[in-house]
C-alpha cells in the first residue's frame, strides 16, 4: 500500500543550497541543483570528512532499523526523511518483515514530493508521506495514526533533524512530546551532528573544520544547524533504557552490520533506547 495520490509540485528556489540537496550530493546523489553541487564542494574542501559523516549516517539508519526489526518493531515514524538515496527505512524494514509500514515526515515539500514518487512499499507492507515539522509533535502523531497503531511498539527515527531545532523551541521537550505519545517496548533512535572532535583549549569548536563548515553552511544560506554535543544527545534519552553501547560516534554504534570503511570516530553520535 503506497500513500501515493498526486499532489501540487514544490516552489523550488534554485539559487540557494538546500539542506536534503546538499545530503544528497555528499552521498553521491543526483537530485541536486548547480548551486548545491558548489556549495556542497566548498564545504567538503574545508571538511572532507563530511562525505564520511553522510556515509556513517545511512549505515547508521540501515543497523538501527535491522536492529528494531529483531526487537519485534514492525512500525515505524521516520521524522526528517531527508531526500531518497540507497537503503531507506522502508527498504531495510520490509527486506527483514515485509509487512512492515513506515511513515515518512519532513517539513520541507520537495523532499515529500521525492518520496511519494520514489518511495514506494512492497505489496505487503505500507508506506505512507507527511508534510509536518517537527516542533509540531502532537499534529504528527495525530496524522500518522492513520497508518501507525500506537498501541504497538513503534521505532521512532529522528536521524539529524534535531541539529536543526533552535535552542528557543526546545528540543529535549519535543523529543519528549513524541516519545510521550509512544506505547512500552518503543525503540527511539537518534543520531546527529556534533563538532567536539578535535577541539580543546587551544582550537574552540568554531576554529575546527567543522566548524568552519557550518559557517559556510550558514554563509550560503541553508537552515542553521545547531552542532551539539554527545552529553546533549545522550540526554534526550532521559526516561528510556539505552541499549548498548549507549551513546558513540555513529561508525562504533554495533558496526559489524554493515561496516562503512574504517570504523573510526567522526562528528557524528547517536544511539537507541527502548521506552519501559
Amino acid at each position: 500500500m503506497d500513500d501515493g495520490a498526486a499532489q501540487p509540485s514544490p516552489v523550488i528556489d534554485k539559487t540557494r543550497p538546500h539542506q536534503a540537496r546538499l545530503w544528497n550530493h555528499w552521498l553521491g546523489g543526483k537530485d541536486t541543483y548547480a548551486v548545491d553541487r558548489e556549495v556542497g564542494d566548498r564545504i567538503a574542501a574545508v571538511y572532507p570528512e563530511i562525505a564520511d559523516v553522510a556515509r556513517q549516517s545511512r549505515a547508521f539508519l540501515i543497523r538501527v532499523v535491522h536492529f528494531m526489526t529483531g526487537q519485534g518493531i514492525r512500525q515505524f515514524l521516520d521524522i526528517g526523511t531527508g531526500l531518497p538515496a540507497v537503503d531507506n527505512t522502508h527498504e531495510v524494514a520490509q527486506r527483514d518483515v515485509r509487512d512492515s509500514r513506515v511513515v515518512y515526515v519532513d517539513n520541507d515539500p520537495l523532499v515529500v514530493a521525492h518520496a511519494r514518487a520514489l518511495l514506494k512499499s512492497v505489496p505487503d507492507g505500507t508506506c505512507s508521506y507527511i508534510e509536518a515539522d517537527i516542533r509540531e509533535p502532537e499534529a504528527i502523531i495525530e496524522e500518522a495514526a492513520s497508518v501507525i497503531d500506537f498501541t504497538e511498539p513503534v521505532g521512532l527515527l529522528l536521524l539529524g533533524v534535531v541539529g536543526n531545532i533552535a535552542d528557543e523551541d526546545d528540543p529535549p521537550g519535543i523529543v519528549r512530546r513524541l516519545v510521550d505519545a509512544l506505547p512500552s517496548g518503543s525503540h527511539v533512535a537518534v543520531n546527529d551532528g556534533t563538532n567536539v572532535l578535535g577541539v580543546d583549549e587551544w582550537t574552540p569548536a568554531e576554529a575546527t573544520a567543522r566548524g568552519e563548515a557550518l559557517r559556510l553552511c550558514a554563509e550560503a544560506g541553508t537552515v542553521p544547524y545547531h552542532a551539539r554535543t554527545p552529553e546533549y544527545i545522550e540526554a534526550l534519552f532521559e526516561g528510556l533504557e539505552l541499549v548498548e553501547p549507549g551513546v558513540a560516534s555513529t561508525p562504533l554504534w554495533r558496526p559489524d552490520f554493515p561496516q562503512v570503511g574504517d570504523p573510526r570516530p567522526i562528528d557524528s553520535f547517536g544511539g537507541v533506547a527502548r521506552k519501559p
